[in-house]
């Protein structure tokens, strides 16, 4: 038996019959390469953000005059003829000893309209007042009035903490008023 060998067709781009063994390896692909722009811009970031908080640090910390209990007045019209060193030198012990209270309710009785005043004399208790530190002041005053945001005295419990608002100053304040019962009436910014 004799083996018959068939003759082999060049392939199109060979250039020749096709040893076996010997062939070129097939093509594979490379890997794709992974980006690294998603960690560049996710550190940049990272970056800016420590930035700003450090920013803010050094600002808290350096920024302030230090004076935590400026109680210096909001409207022109109450400051418009009294300067600092005479509101600090008309300042006795006896005011010291004031409580908070009275110490508002004093200050509206010198600087506040007839209605703040008229509204001021249903407070009873303030609380916070004392200590300001201008990044988170929160401020309670207590009446003896009843009810809650939607109650009657609503209005009066608005004009008190109006009257708030003009004698004591905070860069970031809030001061609330409420009722005998410990809700909620009103609130301002201060």
């Amino acid at each position: 038996m004799s083996q018959q060998q068939y003759p082999q067709q060049p392939q199109p781009g060979w250039s020749g019959p096709q040893q076996q063994g010997y062939g070129t390896p097939p093509f594979q692909p490379q890997p794709p390469k992974k980006s690294k722009a998603g960690k560049i811009v996710g550190f940049g970031c990272l970056g800016v953000v420590a930035l700003f908080v450090l920013i803010g640090i050094v600002a808290a910390a350096g920024g302030g005059n230090g004076d935590s209990t400026d109680t210096g007045a909001k409207d022109k019209a109450v400051t418009a003829g009294r300067t600092p060193e005479s509101d600090k030198a008309e300042e006795t012990p006896a005011q010291k000893t004031k409580t908070q209270a009275e110490q508002f309710k004093a200050c509206v009785a010198k600087s506040g309209t007839a209605t703040e005043k008229k509204a001021v004399q249903h407070v009873t208790k303030v609380t916070g007042a004392d200590k300001r530190n201008d990044i988170l002041d929160s401020v309670e005053v207590y009446t003896d009035f009843t009810g809650g945001l939607m109650s009657d005295n609503q209005g009066d419990a608005k004009l008190i903490a109006s009257a708030f608002t003009s004698c004591y100053e905070s860069k970031n304040g809030l001061v609330s008023v409420y009722g005998q019962d410990g809700d909620l009436i009103a609130n301002a910014n201060y």
